[in-house]
């Protein structure tokens, strides 16, 4: 009886000594936080369920509207009390969207991803950064000028990009998938501008190869 006890103790602790799941970290905007889809079909939900084995449910720092100063802002009010394995960054849509400037997207972004390589204990390998879609191809944007909205939008990837470059930050490109929703109205959600599970289920398919390096 002794030695079965012995065993029941034993299993638990085995159990979770194995456990080599990886931390998740996404912060963002909408598009992180899934606006018009279920929780289960954002992609950051939709990533770590493709890799159940390997990467824990996410915890998300994102809602819909928000400008690179909000999510500072918020991040300047939270503690967190562990670094994380990995760390996702979408932002900068609303900024475009509300017409700030450029220059001070890129100084709101550079404070962004310093947070995101600190949450990380500073490993850069573990930080992945995600484009900003095209929302310009949407019906949303039906009336407005789009080639306004496309030039804009890769304006702001481009200090996007340029930053992953000059840190050694591991950049996606997923505008050329949101540009795809001009002749698919399947990968744009039911509000008519956010994407849909669809989609983010090809952002997943082209972000999911980066974990096999871990």
């Amino acid at each position: 009886m002794k030695k079965f006890l012995l065993l029941i103790l034993i299993i638990p602790l085995i159990s979770f000594s194995q456990n080599n799941n990886y931390s998740y970290l996404a912060l963002g905007d909408s598009y992180t936080i899934g606006e018009s889809v279920k929780e289960s079909e954002r992609w950051p939900v939709q990533l770590s369920s493709s890799l159940k084995n390997k990467l824990e449910e996410p915890i998300i720092i994102a809602k819909s509207g928000w400008t690179t100063d909000q999510l500072i802002d918020t991040l300047d009010k939270i503690k967190f009390n562990k670094n994380f394995d990995f760390v996702s960054l979408l932002i900068g849509v609303n900024n475009q969207y509300r017409g700030r400037s450029i220059e001070k997207f890129k100084q709101d972004f550079v404070l962004l991803l310093n947070k995101s390589i600190e949450y990380t204990n500073r490993i850069k390998e573990r930080v992945i950064v995600i484009s900003i879609p095209d929302w310009g191809v949407t019906p949303f944007a039906k009336g407005r000028d789009r080639a306004v909205i496309t030039k804009e939008i890769n304006a702001f990837n481009k200090v996007i990009y340029d930053e992953c470059i000059k840190n050694n930050i591991t950049f996606f490109n997923v505008t050329e998938i949101s540009r795809k929703a001009l002749n698919d109205n399947s990968l744009i959600a039911e509000d008519g501008l956010h994407p849909s599970k669809k989609m983010y289920k090809q952002w997943v398919k082209i972000i999911k190869p980066y974990f096999k390096n871990f």
